[in-house]
């Protein structure tokens, strides 16, 4: 299936459903650009994990970044491909705002043969105060990720 956001507006990607897991939680597409992509998960009492607090749990957070970055290596090779999350580590700093999206920002740093890696940032409203820093590992079970194009390749970020 050809995914190519860099060419879909941010409306034919916010009208983008997703079902299993992430549309139960309510996740859905927020922002892109040719290098990061953001979803963004809205906040519902059905998403509290302290009701005293009102703060989100960090299961619906971890599931989101988890999204997002698996579609920052999908901005990047302009394609959607089966892969499968190797690793994925989440810091908190601080909870999330009681009331307020949580936002998650992703970018993929680097495409090899048959592993990706990426970064990103869960934030509620300002992009300089983190709810969350991750980074994730992914494979594609086939075998080889779509080979970058020479553009592609030669404005791939230095790690």
């Amino acid at each position: 299936m050809k995914w190519d956001p860099s060419s879909m507006t941010l409306d034919q990607l916010a009208a983008t459903r997703f079902g299993g897991h992430g549309g139960r939680l309510g996740i859905r597409f927020h922002a892109r650009a040719a290098d990061w992509i953001e979803l963004a998960l809205p906040y519902s009492n059905a998403l509290i994990g302290d009701e005293a607090s009102g703060v989100i749990a960090s299961g619906p957070i971890i599931a989101m970044m988890d999204m997002a970055t698996s579609f920052a290596i999908w901005n990047r090779i302009k394609t959607f491909v089966p892969q499968a999350t190797l690793d994925l580590r989440i810091d908190y700093l601080r909870p999330a705002r009681p009331g307020h999206t949580v936002i998650g920002r992703a970018e993929c740093l680097r495409v090899a043969r048959s592993i990706a890696f990426t970064r990103g940032i869960a934030h509620d409203g300002d992009l300089n105060d983190p709810v969350a820093h991750v980074a994730a590992t992914f494979m594609i079970p086939s075998g080889q990720y779509p080979r970058l194009s020479p553009t592609q390749v030669d404005a791939e970020p230095q790690a």
